[in-house]
């Protein structure tokens, strides 16, 4: 598990491109037969992928790293598949995720295991979890039965489809918020006008994009903007206090996920246009 410490918009202002990319980007979350876990103190958020193969991988606390005897003794936890068919195994009962399903499992779960349907062909697991203080059921949503909400326009090239998995008006968390967001074809903007919100954090996961494809995105205080390069299954970790938006060299697809102290989806500053610098 890698640790990465909270930063500070004063000191961000300073950094070089490597420095951003050490503080902010997850660049190599996805290998084959492993689990890869990054521990963020921004709102304590762990990140993680699975590419299980031919054998079951073991979702493990890191006793030093946590101090905790199983990983969600004192944390919940929302995993949805981007990969091939794969089953998620949470203390016996079996969930079946196919492609941008997604599956919450809360706290006092013991044993999360994480199998591949076709070990040539694997499912890839992507992990979002928060500290929990109650127990909510384990419950799966298929992408089919999240409710679509359609915005934006081929005027402003980001019309896309928003997918919201855990959240207050869905499957119920202690403070994670999870969904996932797909651009239309022609469409490259996420997120633009932009926000922050200082009650919480957000980590995205850019992903569906071509192996030549880049998405350049933007982070900073809304009057000091930086950007990072980001490339397939790769992810990046906003504080509440940066803005979090992109422009892709194509159409792609990310998830995002929340945590903090407010579930409430529309609880965001906005950034009004002319004050971006």
């Amino acid at each position: 598990m890698e640790i990465r410490y909270a930063t500070n918009p004063t000191e961000a202002k300073t950094y070089d491109t490597a420095r951003l990319r050490s503080e902010y980007v997850i660049e190599s979350l996805f290998v084959e037969g492993q689990l890869n876990l990054v521990y963020s103190h921004v709102d304590r958020f762990i990140t993680g992928g699975v590419i299980p193969t031919r054998e079951p991988i073991k979702l493990e606390a890191d006793k030093h790293d946590m101090g905790a005897e199983f990983f969600l003794e004192r944390r919940e936890i929302g995993i949805i598949n981007i990969g091939a068919p794969g089953k998620v195994t949470v203390d016996g009962t079996e969930y079946t995720l196919e492609s941008k399903d997604c599956l919450y499992v809360g706290l006092g779960n013991k044993e999360v295991l994480f199998e591949s349907a076709d070990a040539a062909n694997p499912a890839r697991f992507y992990l979002s979890s928060t500290p929990a203080h109650k127990n909510y059921p384990t419950q799966k949503v298929a992408i089919s039965e999240a409710e679509p909400a359609h915005l934006g326009s081929i005027t402003n090239s980001n019309e896309r489809t928003i997918y919201k998995y855990i959240h207050l008006n869905g499957v119920q968390s202690c403070q994670l918020v999870m969904g996932m967001t797909l651009l239309k074809p022609g469409n490259m903007w996420n997120t633009m006008p932009c926000h922050t919100h200082n009650r919480r954090s957000e980590v995205y996961l850019y992903f569906d994009m071509p192996e030549d494809g880049v998405v350049f995105h933007l982070m900073g205080e809304p009057t000091e903007t930086r950007h990072v390069v980001l490339r397939n299954e790769q992810a990046v970790i906003s504080p509440s206090w940066s803005i979090h938006s992109g422009v892709g060299t194509s159409n792609y697809t990310f998830i995002w996920a929340m945590a903090g102290e407010n579930q409430e989806f529309s609880d965001m500053d906005h950034v009004a246009m002319q004050d971006l610098k």
